[in-house]
């Protein structure tokens, strides 16, 4: 079965009890090399979406799922890779069972802008929701981001 990486808000166990109910969470882990970013700015509902780029001095928390078929299908469409807004890509993934290989969603866009508050403050809700460390949960929420107004 295939596993999948999820950052950013797919990181809430209850958003992604919505986007993939038949896949169960296998474990949490980092994805090191990687930093997470923000980009497509014109892209997003309220401006840049959550992206990670490869940076060797950066890791990422992530939970692992074991997708389903099904599953997997409504993800792609949920992340837009229909129509190209993000690709997929396999990743190795250190839990502390060891390295697994997963995909991740990744960003078809430039990297660039500040998400907004309230963006900004789902993801780090959903990284403190999906067990990430405290101090991870307060970097993100420390996060250059601006007002929620446009």
């Amino acid at each position: 079965m295939p596993v999948y990486a999820a950052y950013a808000s797919n990181l809430h166990p209850e958003q992604m009890a919505r986007r993939a109910p038949h896949s169960p969470l296998r474990a949490c882990g980092w994805l090191p090399g990687w930093r997470l970013t923000f980009g497509g700015e014109d892209r997003g509902w309220e401006g840049p979406l959550a992206t990670v780029v490869e940076d060797e001095a950066e890791q990422v928390f992530v939970a692992l799922y074991d997708i389903t078929d099904a599953d997997e299908a409504r993800l792609d469409e949920w992340e837009g890779l229909d129509i190209g807004l993000f690709r997929k890509l396999r990743v190795r993934v250190h839990t502390l069972d060891g390295d697994v290989l997963a995909w991740i969603y990744v960003l078809d866009d430039y990297e660039g802008g500040l998400p907004t508050a309230r963006y900004l403050g789902m993801i780090a809700d959903a990284a403190e929701a999906g067990g990430a460390p405290s101090d991870y949960v307060e970097a993100l929420r420390r996060r250059p981001c601006r007002s929620n107004d446009h």
